[in-house]
C-alpha cells in the first residue's frame, strides 16, 4: 500500500484596500507663496435681451424670482393733418348742431321761464298804485314790453306775461301781442301770438279750451273775462267782431297725427268774446306791422348777427385746437370750454329768430 504525497495547502491572496480608514493618504503639499490677488473684479456675464414675452430667472438667496417682461413703448403714427382736420371739422358741426337742438327743445324753456320771472315783477310793481310809470295801453308801445296778464286754466296758463310785439324774438320771452290789433278789452278784435314747440311753448294747449270757458286778462285798464267761442283753422269763417264789442283770439301753431306737436304746420286759432263792458283804445296804434311779425313767419333781421357769432365760434374752435396741441389738454378745457359755450349760446339764440315765430 503506497502513500500518496499530501496535496497543497491552499493559499490566501490578500488585497489591501488603499481608501481604507485605517490607511490614511498623504497631505498635499503646501504651496510656497500665496496666489496673486486679482486686481479687478471679473467681468459679468452679458444678459441676454429679453422679447417682449420672454421672462428670465435669478438665482437670489438660493429661491428663484421671476423679472417681469420689459414693455417697449408703442410708436403712434401722427394723424395726417388732412384727416385731422376733417374729424375737427365734422366733430364741430356735430356739436353745434347738437347744441342748437338741445337749446331750442330745452335751455329756451329756461330763458323763457327767466324772462317770465323778469317781467312779472316789473309788471306788477307797474300794476302797483303807488308807482310813478303807468302800463302803457295804447299808442307805439316798444316790442318786448309787458302789456298784458293772462290766466287760461284749461289751457295750462297760468299767470303768463303778455309782451309787445311778435316776431321770433319777442316770442322768444312769452305770448305777444300783435301791435295793429287793439289791446285785450278795448274795442275790435286782439290778436294773441304764442309758440308751440319751443320756449316753453306757453300756447301748446289752447286746443284744449272748450266752448264756455273763462279766459282772464289783466291789462293796465282793468280785468276782463272772454269767454270761449270755438276754435279755428286757417280758410274757416272768420268771427264777427260784435258793434262796440270786443273779441280776443289765441293764435299758435299745430300738427297733425302723432308727432304732430314736434312738427307743426299750420296755425290755429281760438276766439274768445269779452263778457265785460269794453273799454276805448287810446290813439297811436300802429296801423301796420313788419312781415317778421305775422303769424308763422321768421326775422330776417338775425342773419348778421348769426354770421357775426359762426364767425366767433369758428374763431374759437380754431383757437381751441392750438392751445390743445401747444398748451395742453385740461389747460384748454378750463379756459376754452366757458368761451366756446358763450358762442355756442348766441349762435343758437340767433338761430332761433329764423325760425317761425309760432314754431
Amino acid at each position: 500500500m503506497s502513500i500518496d504525497a499530501p496535496d497543497e495547502a491552499p493559499t490566501t491572496e490578500l488585497s489591501v484596500v488603499v481608501n481604507s480608514p485605517r490607511i490614511a493618504a498623504a497631505p498635499p503639499p503646501l504651496p510656497t507663496s500665496p496666489p496673486p490677488l486679482p486686481t479687478s473684479p471679473p467681468p459679468l456675464p452679458a444678459e441676454p435681451a429679453p422679447g417682449p414675452m420672454a421672462e428670465a430667472e435669478v438665482l437670489s438667496g438660493g429661491r428663484r424670482r421671476r423679472r417681469r417682461p420689459s414693455r417697449r413703448p408703442v410708436e403712434r403714427k401722427p394723424i395726417p393733418t388732412g384727416v385731422f382736420l376733417t374729424m375737427a371739422s365734422v366733430s364741430a358741426l356735430a356739436g353745434l348742431a347738437l347744441f342748437m337742438i338741445t337749446y331750442a327743445l330745452g335751455f329756451s324753456a329756461l330763458q323763457e321761464q327767466r324772462s317770465q320771472h323778469q317781467l312779472y315783477a316789473s309788471y306788477r310793481g307797474l300794476l302797483d298804485p303807488s308807482s310813478p310809470v303807468a302800463v302803457r295801453v295804447g299808442g307805439v308801445i316798444p316790442p318786448g314790453t309787458p302789456v298784458a296778464l293772462i290766466n287760461a286754466p284749461g289751457a295750462g296758463i297760468r299767470n303768463t306775461i303778455v309782451v309787445e310785439g311778435t316776431s321770433s324774438g319777442d316770442l322768444m320771452k312769452g305770448p305777444g301781442h300783435l301791435r295793429d290789433t287793439p289791446l285785450p278789452g278795448q274795442v275790435g278784435q286782439s290778436i294773441l301770438m304764442g309758440k308751440s314747440l319751443t320756449a316753453g311753448a306757453p300756447f301748446n294747449g289752447i286746443t284744449s279750451l272748450r266752448a264756455g270757458e273763462i279766459i282772464t286778462v289783466t291789462t293796465g285798464q282793468s280785468t276782463f273775462h272772454f269767454k270761449v267761442l270755438g276754435e279755428r283753422t286757417a280758410g274757416s269763417p272768420l268771427p264777427q267782431v260784435p258793434t262796440g264789442g270786443s273779441l280776443l283770439t289765441l293764435a299758435t301753431s299745430q300738427g297733425s297725427g302723432f308727432l304732430g306737436s314736434l312738427s307743426p304746420s299750420h296755425v290755429v286759432y281760438v276766439d274768445a268774446l269779452l263778457q265785460d263792458q269794453p273799454v276805448t283804445a287810446p290813439p297811436g296804434r300802429p296801423v301796420a306791422v313788419p312781415v317778421s311779425e305775422l303769424p308763422g313767419k321768421s326775422d330776417p333781421s338775425a342773419w348778421p348777427y348769426l354770421v357775426l357769432w359762426l364767425q366767433g365760434f369758428i374763431v374759437a374752435g380754431v383757437a381751441s385746437v392750438w392751445a390743445w396741441m401747444r398748451w395742453g389738454r385740461w389747460q384748454t378745457w378750463l379756459v376754452g370750454a366757458p368761451i366756446i359755450l358763450g358762442v355756442l349760446w348766441g349762435v343758437a339764440a340767433e338761430s332761433m329768430r329764423l325760425v317761425p315765430n309760432l314754431l
